[in-house]
Formats: structure tokens, C-alpha cells, sequence
């Protein structure tokens, strides 16, 4: 455990969370000759931010990324785009918000290939790219005009034995090594490590069969402290640590090479934990995730950075630490200021915003409608607009599927608990929520008390919210613009239940096609 975080610390820092990355323009030369950096993005798919070592967090052991935030820095206060992989993913590769990706800022949809990609720009530049596990996905990359996957090319045909049965067998570390011995020598590479850990399924009762302790879990307070719920998050635990003994081998890798110092190296997730009231959802727990960020002797070590950052930042940060120009239409801010500070705390004052979003997850409502929701987080508040508050959050009823199923423990212990009569928190996860939503996130990380129609806290509101509105319509957002149903027609190319209304996998909907909109012919609907 990270000794500048004691377990007092941790309750304290249940309000904080990750950040991003830069170093613009920088080539390191040697001999005359000039020398790029190696980029290594390790992202773990659905953890919340404070679920590592570096943060305090008890139950949860993860000493590769606890190094990369003492020899690098640890951030606090950053941000996914949107907290599903798909939409995230698609913003973290283009430097975009998730309201400016079209088909790709919703979950499971196409990449329209026009907008750029870092791992594309760096290839061209004369990088190796490649990529492990899980890249740009779920969706649909080909029918777009792409010829690979946005995340570069697929390393992913070395396996191991898991610890577990829910655990797939990708040797990650091993397709590392392999993609290292495919590139020439000294080539510059950028690889792309994309666990599929802590994603649900787990084997229940992996974490305590591992060792680890129920009186060891700290529960989220929007989930039943029950010896059912706290073995899940065990069980979501040991899957985090997974994830982490793959990124220890990486850098190990890297040293035995000696190319660690020349690499940079980011270590975050996609997106925050696969529970109820978290993932899918634009509360603290569902967008707000760890990073840290690791450069040799060109990021100072030991510091912990307080700003507020969203990933579209990383992109443009990437581009710039290699010398290369940022494309106009990322949205995103390098973050070379704060790589190239010595600095703690805050570093830019005025870093003091992020927005988030989503749109449709998974199929869970007639017609295959989404939750269109917008945020925006300042040091203090969150502040939430549902564009549509008469839909069910979390899916229509009574399968609420916008909450990862799988086999979910904390999801069913939500539901017998309303079936007994104690709906507190199960209607804070499914019910149906306000057009407004305010919460004092620093001291109300769970997010439980909505202040939105607090008469002290209305300035506060009235500022966010027209901060809000005023950049998503800079920003060119279809729901400020008038014409937001532009997402209901987006396909889906995952799973399609038996609900009611338009439900083709892999087509438009047409009732919610825009004028001047166009759709290739293969997409639109079967005629019956």
C-alpha cells in the first residue's frame, strides 16, 4: 500500500479519484539521433477509482500500479467521458467528447472512420502499434470503412491458465513480450493493454477462497453491507489484481529490456464498477476512475495531482509527447503543464471542469431507446441533466438491465431487499430520477442526496447548469441542438432482447432517423 494514504485517508479520498497525461513536443535525443517514447496504456475494464493500493484501499492488492504512482504520479480527480467501454474507448482513442463520435458515442455501434485515431497517427509517424485483450469495443469497426481496429493491431494468440474460471485464459504480458520481439530494432511502439478484468462474471467466492478478508471491504454506501454484497466485491477485487500481475510483467519486461525509462506509461480503466448505481451510470462511481502516470526521469516522481481531467486529454497528450501535431478537432487539453510541473496538488487552477455522458447501453427499453444524460463535475459539485427523466434509469422493469446481470450478487441483493419491503437503495439504482440532479460529490461520493431543489444550493445549480448547456452547444451536441433522437437511431451489434417495438440487431431504427442523414442501404431495416 502506498504509505502517503492511511485508512483514515481512504475515507477521506472516496471524493477523489484519476487523471490523465502530457509532455508536448518532447524527443528524446541521443548520440544526435532522435529518440521518441515508447507508450504503454494499460486500461482494466470497470473499476472505480478507489479500488487500489496507491488510493488506501484495503481489500484491494495492486503493487504494479502502486509503483507507477510512487515513480510517477498518482492523480485524483480524473474522469472517463462516459461510463461504458464502448463510448469511453471511442473518446479516449480521437481526443473527443462522446457527443461529437456520432455512431461511436453510443455502447456496442459503429466507429465512423473519419474521425482519427492516435494509434493511427502514431503509425503513420513510423511507430509500432498493437494492442492485447479487449480494444475499441463492443461494436462494429468494419462496416465503417475501417481496416482494423481503431486500438491498432491484434496481439492476442499467446494464453496462460486463470485464477479463476471467469478469468480468460489471454496471456497478456506474453502477447506483450510477443509484439516487442515483431517490432524492428529500436522502433518506437505504442501498445494498447486492454484487460477484460474486473468485468463481470466472477466465480463467486473467488476473493475469499484466495485469502481475502469480508471485514476488509469497504461498501459503497448505495449498496447492502451484506456478507453476500462484500464477497462480491472480493471476488470483483481479485479480478482488479489480475489485471495488475499482467501489467507487473509488462514492466518487468520493459526493465529487462532496458526501456522502461524510455517508456511512457498510463495505468487506468474504462470505466467504474460493474454494480448497481455505478457503471452506466454518470455518479462518482461510475465515471470517476484511478490513474497513474509513469515517464523516467522526465515526470518527477511522488506527486499526487489534485486537477480535474477528462481522458479525451490523453490523445492530444500522447500526440504531443511524440512531436506530433494535434488535429484540430480534438476536443481534449494536453496535459503537458502538469507532466512537466514538480509540483503537487492543483496545477492548473483553471482545470476545474469535466463533462461527462451516455446515451443508449445495453437493450433494456422498447424501441431500444437509451438514458440521454449530461454532467458536469467542478472541485466540489456534480451536477447531472437526464434529458429524458420519464424513462427507467436502469431499464425498464422488471429486468433493469442497464445493471450488468451476469450472475450479479450486489444487483440480487438489491432486489430481495425491495422485495422485503426496504426499497431505499434499490430505488436509488432503478427508480426514476429528477431532469436535475446536484450532489456535493467531495463529501457525498456516493452520490445520495440530490440538492438540486435545495434553495441554498440553487446559484450553484443555475451556474452549472448553464455552464452545461453553454459548452455542449459550443460543442455541437444534437441534444442541445434540437435534434438529440439522432442517437435513437444508431444500431446496435450486441444483444437484442424480445421487447416491444423496433428491435433489429445491426440496423438503424427509422423512426428516429434525421433528415439528411445517411445511412448505408445494408444497415436499414428488413422490409416485411
Amino acid at each position: 500500500m502506498n504509505k502517503r494514504y492511511n485508512r483514515i485517508d481512504f475515507l477521506k479520498v472516496l471524493g477523489l479519484g484519476a487523471t490523465a497525461l502530457s509532455m508536448p513536443g518532447l524527443i528524446l535525443r541521443c548520440r544526435g539521433r532522435a529518440k521518441h517514447p515508447n507508450i504503454l496504456l494499460a486500461i482494466s475494464d470497470d473499476q472505480s477509482w478507489p479500488h487500489a493500493g496507491a488510493y488506501g484501499c484495503g481489500f484491494v492488492k495492486t503493487p504494479a500500479f502502486d509503483r507507477i504512482a510512487e515513480e510517477g504520479i498518482l492523480f485524483t480527480h480524473g474522469y472517463c467521458p462516459a461510463p461504458q467501454c464502448s463510448p469511453c474507448r471511442a473518446a479516449l482513442l480521437t481526443g473527443r467528447n462522446i457527443w461529437q463520435l456520432e455512431e461511436a458515442g453510443t455502447h456496442a455501434s459503429l466507429f465512423p472512420g473519419k474521425y482519427q485515431v492516435y494509434p493511427e497517427l502514431l503509425e503513420a509517424s513510423g511507430y509500432f502499434v498493437g494492442y492485447t485483450g479487449k480494444p475499441w469495443g463492443p461494436g462494429n469497426w468494419q462496416d465503417s470503412g475501417r481496416k482494423r481496429n481503431p486500438a491498432g493491431r491484434e496481439f492476442n494468440l499467446k494464453n496462460t491458465t486463470a485464477s479463476t474460471s471467469e478469468i480468460g485464459s489471454t496471456d497478456y504480458a506474453g502477447n506483450f513480450e510477443e509484439f516487442l520481439r515483431k517490432r524492428q530494432n529500436g522502433q518506437p511502439f505504442c501498445f494498447w493493454y486492454g484487460a477484460r478484468e474486473p468485468h463481470r462474471t466472477y466465480e463467486r467466492g473467488s476473493g475469499l477462497r484466495a485469502g481475502k478478508k469480508l471485514a476488509d471491504v469497504v461498501v459503497p454506501p448505495f449498496l447492502p453491507d451484506t456478507e453476500a454484497v462484500r464477497s462480491d466485491l472480493l471476488d470483483y477485487a481479485l479480478e482488479i489484481e489480475w489485471f495488475d500481475t499482467h501489467l507487473a510483467r509488462m514492466i518487468q519486461a520493459l526493465k529487462e529490456r532496458g526501456e522502461l525509462d524510455r517508456t511512457l506509461i498510463i495505468v487506468t480503466s474504462d470505466n467504474g464498477m460493474p454494480f448497481p448505481r455505478a457503471k452506466a451510470n454518470l455518479y462518482e462511481y461510475g465515471t470517476h476512475l484511478p490513474l497513474a502516470i509513469r515517464w523516467g526521469e522526465r515526470v518527477r516522481g511522488g506527486r499526487v495531482v489534485d486537477d480535474l481531467i477528462s481522458f479525451i486529454d490523453l490523445a492530444p497528450t500522447l500526440l504531443e509527447a511524440t512531436g506530433l501535431k494535434v488535429p484540430p478537432g480534438m476536443t481534449g487539453r494536453s496535459l503537458m503543464k502538469i507532466l512537466a510541473s514538480k509540483e503537487s496538488g492543483r496545477i492548473e487552477p483553471d482545470r476545474n471542469r469535466v463533462l461527462t455522458g451516455r446515451e443508449r447501453h445495453t437493450h433494456t427499453r422498447p424501441d431500444n431507446v437509451g438514458y440521454p444524460s449530461r454532467a458536469i463535475r467542478s472541485p466540489e459539485y456534480l451536477y447531472i441533466r437526464n434529458f429524458k427523466p420519464d424513462r427507467w434509469p436502469a431499464g425498464d422493469p422488471p429486468g433493469y438491465h442497464d445493471i450488468d446481470d451476469y450472475d450479479s450478487p450486489s444487483k440480487a441483493a438489491l432486489m430481495e431487499q425491495a422485495e422485503e419491503g426496504s426499497r431505499y437503495l434499490f430505488d436509488l439504482a432503478t427508480g426514476k430520477r429528477p431532469a436535475e440532479e446536484l450532489y456535493a460529490a467531495e463529501t457525498d461520493p456516493g452520490c445520495l442526496h440530490n440538492l438540486a431543489d435545495d434553495p441554498a444550493y440553487e446559484q450553484v445549480r443555475n451556474e452549472l447548469r448553464a455552464e452545461l448547456e453553454q459548452v455542449l452547444t459550443e460543442q455541437g451536441d444534437p441534444r442541445l441542438l434540437g435534434y438529440g433522437d439522432i442517437f435513437e437511431s444508431y444500431p446496435r451489434f450486441n444483444r437484442m432482447r424480445e421487447l416491444e417495438g423496433f428491435r433489429e440487431r445491426g440496423k438503424y431504427n427509422p423512426e428516429f432517423i434525421q433528415e439528411g442523414q445517411r445511412v448505408p442501404d445494408h444497415l436499414l431495416p428488413d422490409q416485411r
